[in-house]
């Protein structure tokens, strides 16, 4: 797990050592054991290391034998063990220790074909010194980030926006379109980022960038070719097995000690129980709740997984003014605008296991794999009329966020040009999915391709990596995503209850009566926090941010306050214009800025 950044130029230019400094400098965060520079013809590349395989051996830049390839790479290969064995027979033999150096020697054999063949979660840059190109690369499911800018003299790209602020000409500006996704949607998909002209690589999808710096994408895998399978449950049982036994297996693959993030919901659990039952042995594990708040959390059930399978158990009890004290670094480390509360409680676990671990094993996934969120099954009446009232998705994520009260109070002009496009990732997700798909696969299809890599992989890449901290995602493992997509509905749920095979083949496994619990989510209580006083001294600072005036209306802040404070909503608007405020101050007023990880977010507001 690592940082990788860099670019091509255009011809008869040559890349500036210390503009890639200044870009190593904005990742340090996601690799502070080790730090490479390549630079040959018009490229440039930089990585900063954490060290996970291949400790001694794994510096990069990486290059091949004969110097025509390099490469930078972040993530993981979990199958490198395997393809080295294939790739040293074609006579391409592994000359250190490190699994990315397999991107490199399959790229040499077979070309762009290697992407077929990997098996992991990655972004990487690789120059092909021979053909004169540079290509850079993400994964199946975009666990991992890379993002890319045409500048006028040249392409470049990072892991995170924040390196590429660090060379921009002239003083970044923001993307309407993104910033009223944010605000509805609680993050912006697609390929557009808050920032104008700063792209995101697709998942799934390599950008093939020449000498005259024209971008080709190249889309090497789809979700869409997955073909709805008949099959019972026996044989699904089976194959799953099967598929969570190869998965855990390949994601052990490690040098160094690894964690568990641990909720009492199903999908951590069933990490747990595959983790015991392949001889993980006492690792650490982590959970969250909070003290002195109505809210309820799931510490018990946490720990009562954590002993039932004899793991090294922490858990957290938070205070409220920790929690919220994370938020100016939670924006910073995100890069993108999120309204996840989750990303609070998520830093202060990765702050605590970063300071013993470098790999944690986290759930993600499970839920858009296996149908497991309740928005994948609603009634009929609900599904035919919000089709009728916002046709183009069957139905699905058809609601803004916002109240169309404060919609229409505080957006300003520019935000309320954009209305049409607050819907556009959904509304394309959707209209790519075949259509013999069943509505829940084509709605499983759309979160995989939008909520999914744009807002929860943000949460569990960036917050981590904000401590030094890789998180292993198992279910996303590509073949368990195309399983689940797959299976019949009948087999995802049953009985109104979500990921109905999931549960049936861990039920053996897990404490018993452990399935019986209903699941909480991972909540966070800001309307515990953010009310009375504090409120109206946010409304206040608000009205005076630069960032909030130009976008907003600001009149209306009172009235938004006055409403929070009397318990007539409000909440998600005032925490949504706060995280704007943060986020305007370190993205565009004062790039490069740093909150440290507890702050008072007045402060940063």
């Amino acid at each position: 797990m690592c940082g990788i950044a860099g670019f091509m130029l255009a011809r008869g230019r040559r890349p500036e050592p210390e503009w890639l400094d200044r870009m190593a400098e904005r990742l340090a965060h996601r690799g502070p054991d080790d730090r490479g520079r390549y630079c040959a013809g018009p490229v440039g590349l930089v990585q900063t290391r954490l060290s996970i395989i291949g400790l001694e051996s794994g510096h990069q830049p990486l290059l091949s034998a004969d110097g025509q390839l390099a490469l930078v790479a972040n993530g993981e290969v979990y199958n490198y063990i395997e393809l080295n064995a294939e790739l040293r027979a074609l006579g391409h033999p592994p000359r250190t220790g490190s699994d990315s150096e397999t991107i490199l020697n399959a790229y040499a054999a077979h070309g762009l074909d290697a992407l077929d063949r990997l098996r992991g979660m990655y972004a990487f840059a690789l120059h092909d010194v021979r053909a004169g190109r540079l290509i850079l690369g993400r994964d199946r499911l975009g666990i991992k980030p890379l993002f890319y800018v045409r500048l006028p003299d040249r392409i470049a790209f990072a892991s995170e926006i924040k390196a590429l602020l660090a060379i921009l000409p002239e003083s970044p500006r923001i993307q309407p379109s993104a910033l009223r996704q944010f605000l509805q949607n609680q993050f912006a998909g697609g390929e557009e980022t808050l920032i104008a002209g700063i792209r995101r690589v697709p998942p799934g999808t390599v950008l093939l960038i020449d000498a005259d710096l024209n971008i080709r994408p190249h889309r090497y895998w789809s979700a869409l070719d997955v073909e709805p399978r008949r099959i019972g449950f026996e044989e699904a049982r089976a194959e799953l097995d099967a598929l969570m036994d190869d998965a855990m297996r390949e994601h052990q693959r490690s040098d160094v000690p690894f964690g568990l993030f641990l909720s009492g919901g199903l999908d951590s659990a069933v990490l747990a129980a595959k983790l015991a039952e392949q001889g993980a042995g006492r690792i650490k594990s982590y959970s969250v709740g909070y003290r002195g708040t109505t809210m309820a959390h799931e510490l018990d059930e946490a720990a009562r997984v954590a002993e039932h399978f004899g793991f090294d158990h922490r858990p957290l009890e938070l205070e409220l003014p920790k929690v919220f004290g994370r938020l100016p670094h939670t924006v910073w480390c995100t890069d993108e605008l999120m309204r996840d509360y989750a990303c609070l409680p998520t830093s202060i676990l990765a702050e605590t296991a970063g300071a013993e671990l470098k790999v944690v094993f986290s759930g993600e996934g499970g839920d858009e794999a296996f149908a497991g969120y309740g928005r994948y099954r609603p009634p009929l009446a609900e599904r035919l009329l919000k089709s009728l009232l916002h046709p183009g998705s069957g139905g699905f994520r058809t609601r803004g966020q916002w109240a169309g009260r404060w919609t229409r109070r505080l957006m300003g002009p520019a935000l309320r040009a954009v209305a049409d496009t607050e819907r556009t990732p959904v509304l394309r997700a959707w209209s790519e999915t075949p259509r013999h798909w069943s509505d829940m696969q084509r709605r499983q299809y759309t979160d995989l391709v939008t909520a999914l890599p744009d807002n929860l992989l943000v949460k569990t890449d960036r917050l981590l990596m904000g401590f030094g901290l890789e998180g292993r995602v198992p279910f996303l493992d590509h073949r368990i995503v195309e399983f689940g997509l797959s299976l019949p509905d009948a087999l995802k749920v049953q009985g109104h209850q979500g990921k109905w095979l999931v549960r049936r083949w861990a039920e053996p496994k897990l404490p018993p009566g452990h399935l019986e619990r209903p699941k909480r989510g991972f909540h966070v209580p800001v309307g515990d926090w953010l009310r009375g006083s504090l409120a109206a001294e946010v409304g206040r600072r608000l009205a005076c941010n630069p960032g909030v005036r130009d976008w907003f209306e600001v009149k209306a802040i009172p009235e938004l306050v006055a409403a929070r404070q009397a318990g007539r909503g409000g909440g998600r608007e005032l925490f949504g214009l706060m995280q704007f405020a943060i986020w305007h101050r370190l993205f565009i007023e004062r790039p490069g800025l740093r909150p440290t990880p507890d702050e008072d977010p007045l402060d940063w507001i």
